[in-house]
């Protein structure tokens, strides 16, 4: 299936007339590329929301074992901007909203693997002459579904207000 899935991938152009197995192949490879884009961005925001969390939690320990040596004014100072450091990040990471972001991507990740195993199965268990382009495009629309509740819930993400989400 990999030839087929090699020899049917168009160049810049659509191809018509395909088989059912021949837009089976298409459509896997669409689904494994949606699949690599959920992966890439979940790594991306993971990263991000890992990093804003960890730097918030130093700067506040950091500015709460300083604030106990007060008697330097230096000390002191340096808290302070610490404080002041820590409560940035704490509210740039809502508005941003990298946790959020990450739990999409990995939901949407889950989604494609599975519509991909799907996929394979149907074209595996089904007799080359048997499959019909009626059961791959069920399976189409279901790809194109995976991606309008991602831009509909990014979209949604992206209008609420950052009071709402919380922190």
């Amino acid at each position: 299936m990999a030839l087929e899935a090699d020899r049917v991938q168009p160049t810049g152009g659509l191809s018509a007339g395909l088989s059912p197995e021949e837009v089976a192949a298409l459509l896997l490879g669409k689904i494994r590329r949606g699949d690599d884009y959920a992966d890439r961005r979940k790594q991306q925001f993971r990263r991000l929301a890992s990093v804003i969390k960890m730097v918030t939690l130093t700067l506040s320990a950091a500015s709460t074992i300083i604030l106990g040596l007060q008697s330097l004014n230096t000390w002191a100072g340096l808290a302070f901007a610490l404080v002041a450091l820590g409560t940035l990040l704490g509210a740039v990471e809502p508005f941003f909203n990298w946790r959020s972001r990450w739990v999409l991507m990995e939901e949407t990740q889950y989604r494609f693997r599975r519509l991909a195993d799907d996929l394979e199965y149907l074209v595996a268990s089904t007799d080359p002459g048997d499959l019909t382009h009626d059961q791959v495009n069920a399976i189409f629309l279901s790809y194109q579904d995976i991606w309008d509740d991602l831009c509909r819930v990014w979209l949604e993400q992206r209008r609420e207000p950052v009071s709402s989400r919380g922190a």
